[in-house]
């Protein structure tokens, strides 16, 4: 299974890919997109015409976003909350479900614990994904993301397949 994890950002929005199979993970890209334009409508649209592409390029089975946790700066929360927006929008377009977890889960599933930093963040995707050159912390960020959906979906498909075999 190939999940696409997005860390959404009106700037910067970090995208990661990986392949599940089983409890291997694997790297597949990962990247930022710097959003162009000088107004909020042009960075948004540059952020779906892009976001479009990868989703495209690398056709997942899965997608996950990290939900906006509220800042004390009100007009920059309802601008992440756009962008987070297009980075739901997009994998819905293509046809996939969107998981959206808490940042303290993404950290937790990934380091253990949900307070972690940025720099603990990429110290652990490095460790999962063996290789892995990461583009930036926000790509790391999105595949900590893409890894704890991962997880979820492991998770998920173990108990259905439980629940059945009880039935």
């Amino acid at each position: 299974m190939r999940v696409i994890g997005i860390d959404p950002g009106l700037r910067n929005l970090g995208w990661g890919v990986i392949e599940a199979a089983g409890s291997r993970l694997n790297h597949v890209a990962n990247g930022v997109i710097h959003s162009e334009g000088d107004d909020l409508a042009a960075r948004l649209l540059s952020l779906h015409v892009a976001l479009t592409r990868i989703v495209g390029d690398y056709a997942p089975d899965a997608a996950a976003v990290e939900q906006t946790f509220v800042n004390k700066d009100g007009a920059g929360t309802l601008k992440l909350g756009q962008a987070r927006g297009i980075a739901m929008l997009v994998p819905a377009q293509a046809g996939l479900t969107v998981g959206e977890y808490a940042p303290n889960a993404v950290k937790k599933a990934v380091v253990g614990v949900g307070h972690a930093d940025k720099a603990q963040i990429a110290q652990m995707v490095r460790y999962q994904l063996p290789g892995v050159e990461l583009a930036g912390p926000d790509a790391a960020d999105a595949l900590a993301i893409a890894i704890c959906h991962a997880h979820h979906l492991q998770s998920a498909g173990r108990l259905a397949a439980a629940l059945k075999g009880a039935a």
